[in-house]
């Protein structure tokens, strides 16, 4: 009953969403965007309550964790987001439909996979040990490694799909699908939104053991995952212009993923070596909130200096625009920062939207 009536609010609520405030494509504006993700925050919150009240505090505290971890990685996955959409060259009308769509496959997908997981753990323990280590192994490199270039041209879902559907050479507004000379066809919008799917698919690799890793019960962790997912869309309009300035965010997302993935071993009693330690709830959600929060706040305090090509480039752009347009209010300074006027954002909005054909393979 109590899974119903989720699934049902959950349900009802995207069909709000979408057959209410969002029936046309339109551009989400920021305040929009952070309307609906103070919406969505605050029905996480309410939903949290209820669970601290019908099934105690300590599981109330679970709920919160496994929210926060899943948010805090779900910013990765946005990343990813702004970089598929720029390659496909997708309009920003779109780009809501494509989301919505997106999120809702991702949540069928990653029910299956927290039902999945928790099976699998149910029968074979010893899995704990493999996906802690994972999450080590993960949080380590992410410590250590540099910066990786998203390639969307390597996605599979992009290569297969352009050899196997039958495809329109160009977007059809906000349609997946058309039918031409008699024929049903794939528009460059149904591969983007394959895209998302397979990247959300990589990303939840990670994200589901880490909360295996604050708890195990199937309800608190498949309502937390929803709940994070459900803000993802409205969280990627909000953040879009700014996921550049938390430049130290992997490093907090790096120590937080090594925690979990050690609390996970050490919780099993480190084969058994050891007594098994179990970290208190409140005290791991401490944790991950602390280091989350630390690295944005560093990374707003503290932003690294950008490099001398970095610089160079931003210059060399800027004058290339002025050189096409001397009145242009286009302006670099030596941080590589470059800012334009109202009328040449205007200028540039007032293009009408046309249906254009995405990038060719690379």
């Amino acid at each position: 009953m109590l899974w119903a009536a989720f699934l049902g609010g959950v349900l009802l609520f995207l069909l709000i969403d979408l057959g209410v405030f969002n029936r046309k494509s339109h551009v989400i504006s920021t305040r929009e965007a952070l309307t609906w993700s103070v919406v969505w925050v605050c029905v996480s919150l309410a939903f949290n309550a209820f669970v601290g009240w019908r099934f105690g505090r300590e599981a109330g505290l679970e709920f919160l964790s496994a929210y926060l971890l899943e948010k805090s990685l779900s910013v990765d996955n946005l990343f990813v987001f702004i970089v598929i959409f720029r390659y496909m060259d997708v309009r920003p009308q779109v780009m809501h439909r494509v989301l919505f769509a997106g999120i809702v496959g991702a949540l069928v997908l990653r029910g299956t996979f927290i039902l999945a997981g928790l099976e699998l753990i149910g029968r074979f323990e010893w899995l704990l040990y493999a996906f802690g280590g994972f999450l080590l192994l993960t949080g380590v490199k992410l410590l250590f490694s540099g910066e990786e270039e998203v390639d969307p041209s390597g996605n599979l879902a992009y290569r297969m799909a352009r050899k196997v559907l039958p495809l329109t050479r160009r977007y059809v507004g906000a349609r997946f699908f058309v039918r031409q000379d008699g024929r049903l066809r794939a528009t460059p919008l149904f591969i983007v939104l394959l895209m998302i799917e397979t990247s959300d698919v990589v990303f939840a690799l990670d994200s589901i053991p880490a909360v295996f890793g604050v708890s195990r019960d199937p309800f608190i962790v498949f309502t937390s995952n929803v709940c994070a997912v459900l803000g993802l869309r409205a969280m990627f309009f909000l953040l879009q212009n700014f996921l550049d300035r938390f430049a130290y965010l992997k490093y907090g997302l790096g120590l937080v993923l090594a925690f979990i993935g050690a609390k996970m071993i050490v919780a099993e009693g480190l084969f058994g070596l050891i007594a098994p330690l179990e970290v208190p709830t409140g005290l791991s959600l401490g944790i991950v909130a602390g280091l989350i929060g630390a690295s944005m706040l560093v990374s707003l305090v503290m932003p690294p200096k950008p490099d001398r090509e970095e610089v160079l480039e931003h210059t060399e752009a800027a004058s290339l625009i002025a050189d096409i347009d001397p009145h242009a209010s286009i302006t670099a300074s030596v941080d590589g920062s470059m800012g334009a006027s109202p009328a040449d954002i205007s200028q540039v909005a007032a293009v009408p939207p046309v249906d254009r054909e995405p990038p060719a393979p690379r």
